[in-house]
């Protein structure tokens, strides 16, 4: 054989090896959010509230949701899983109870990330669990956006609940959101927004009532529709809104309007709403977490 083709051959053989062993080192590396009030069998403030009677088995029931997550990823292959406990205090999964082969981030920075802390361009995928409806949303169980403070936030003229904005943040990093648990009305919205993401519905509304899955078989959906996502990981792309970026923020109260209108960069757009332009989509995040602050 000639020698030419014969080093050729072998900078070709150990090019493919290189890349299998980086691909090896890296694995499959997934980042999993978890809410509260979309977790089968929540229904009342009282259940997601420190305060309330019942707050400690949803806790519990909450981290049980996740366990399912991180147990569809292990078998879809995972070899690094991070958890962003990503409720209210950020205190709420029961670190003990949790499965030891993910990794936990409880309580907040300050940062701009807020419910995707932790996530980077080297994740594969995204997970939502114990989701909610954005605030408005008939049929739709403890519907909120962000905060009770807020009735909308829109994103390039787009109505976002919580997972659609904490999917573009995955997608500004390059990572696609793979599936979301909740209630029907929540999975609805990200399909609506999301397009091709795996959806279970543990719950659905009925004016402040709702009916729920068993929270058992609630939690065999998540993690059979989990393994079954990452399993078909290439068919989902990341949500990527088109720069320039707007965010337009709506408050219950004009008071908070005029507040964050004060903000350099803030454009007040009407009586209870203000909203913020820009080209970097982390620098709107960050005039988002001041706006909220």
């Amino acid at each position: 054989m000639n020698r030419k083709l014969i080093v050729f051959a072998l900078v070709i053989f150990c090019v493919v090896l290189w890349t299998h062993g980086e691909e090896a080192r890296k694995g499959l590396r997934v980042f999993i959010s978890v809410d509260m009030e979309g977790v089968s069998g929540v229904i009342h403030w009282d259940d997601v509230s420190e305060t309330g009677r019942d707050y400690g088995l949803f806790r519990r029931l909450m981290t049980e949701e996740a366990n399912a997550a991180i147990e569809g990823a292990l078998a879809a292959g995972a070899t690094d899983i991070l958890v962003r406990d990503a409720h209210d205090t950020g205190r709420n999964i029961l670190p003990d109870l949790l499965r030891p082969e993910a990794r936990l981030i409880r309580d907040w920075s300050g940062g701009p990330l807020s419910m995707m802390e932790g996530i980077d361009k080297t994740f594969d995928a995204v997970v939502f669990i114990g989701y909610h409806a954005r605030a408005g949303t008939p049929d739709a169980v403890l519907k909120h956006t962000m905060s009770l403070s807020l009735f909308d936030i829109v994103l390039n003229g787009v109505k976002m609940p919580e997972a659609g904005l904490n999917a573009a943040i995955a997608g500004y990093f390059g990572v696609p959101v793979v599936l979301i648990a909740g209630d029907a009305a929540v999975v609805k919205q990200a399909k609506e927004i999301l397009g091709n993401v795996e959806g279970v519905v543990v719950k659905e509304g009925i004016g402040n009532a709702a009916m729920m899955l068993h929270p058992k078989k609630s939690q065999e959906l998540i993690r059979a529709k989990t393994e079954e996502a990452l399993k078909r990981l290439k068919e989902f792309k990341p949500y990527k809104p088109t720069p320039p970026y707007t965010l337009e923020i709506v408050f219950n109260d004009e008071s908070m309007a005029a507040k964050v209108a004060l903000i350099p960069g803030a454009v007040r757009t009407s009586e209870r709403a203000v909203s913020f332009t820009s080209s970097d989509f982390m620098q709107l995040l960050k005039l988002w977490r001041l706006a909220r602050s």
